[in-house]
């Protein structure tokens, strides 16, 4: 099982505060089965270059990962990076992609969307560059005509949606039947601590499974591992 989306790293932006948190965050996470967890810090242009960040990035996964128990879930370095108008013409881009990947977790604006946003998000699925996996879609999903989406869809841009927006009452008829029609492709905790943003993974996929089955869940899994095809296959033997 692999959560797509969390803040995990210690100390670098609104998730964990400490190395000890996110011992906890993991040991809730490998409670639940999960196996691999994308650690996704904000990245915002605005407020530092992307050298700043990987620096800050890497320094808080080295301390983490010096105090990982053996049977951590384990961790990949990403990012997950708000959009801004002209981010297509960012040239570090794909240093914020998922390590080893071409995976980029963009996190849109929570508003009505213009036409040129739109299409620089489509541009750069177009570009053949990167693989578009949009953050927390639930968080802006109803704001813009279903036309955006189908068109998302058409360009082959994933969505991620957070596991807890399957367990309130009122919001989870709107995730079942956004997840039935094949609009969220894969999930994540978005976990920032291990408290009130703790993660919750096994109770989301336990609705999915009492709504719709285990077939979902597998088709969940499926995708999830072609997204990280390029870290879970193992290289090719080469013979000299």
């Amino acid at each position: 099982m692999i959560d797509f989306h969390s803040h995990i790293l210690p100390g670098i932006d609104d998730g964990s505060a400490g190395v000890q948190q996110s011992l906890r965050m993991l040991k809730a996470l490998r409670e639940q089965k999960v196996a691999i967890v994308c650690a996704t810090s904000h990245f915002y242009a605005t407020e530092r270059s992307p050298e700043s960040y990987l620096r800050r990035r890497d320094y808080a996964y080295e301390k983490l990962c010096e105090a990982l128990p053996e049977d951590a879930p384990v961790i990949f370095r990403g990012a997950e990076v708000l959009y801004y108008p002209g981010i297509s013409h960012m040239k570090q881009l794909h240093e914020l992609c998922l390590e080893g990947t071409n995976l980029l977790l963009l996190e849109m604006p929570f508003t009505a969307w213009s036409r040129h946003m739109v299409q620089e998000v489509r541009d750069l699925a177009h570009s053949g560059e990167f693989t578009i996996l949009l953050a927390h879609i639930e968080r802006y999903y109803f704001q813009q005509p279903v036309s955006t989406w189908d068109a998302f869809l058409e360009d082959g841009i994933y969505m991620q949606s957070n596991a807890d927006f399957f367990l309130p009452f009122r919001a989870r008829r709107k995730a079942i039947r956004l997840l039935r029609e094949g609009r969220i492709h894969v999930l994540g905790t978005d976990c920032h601590n291990d408290t009130s943003r703790a993660p919750r993974m096994a109770e989301a996929r336990d609705m999915i499974r009492r709504k719709l089955g285990e077939q979902t869940l597998a088709d969940i899994d499926r995708t999830g591992n072609h997204l990280l095809r390029e870290l879970l296959e193992p290289p090719a033997d080469v013979n000299p």
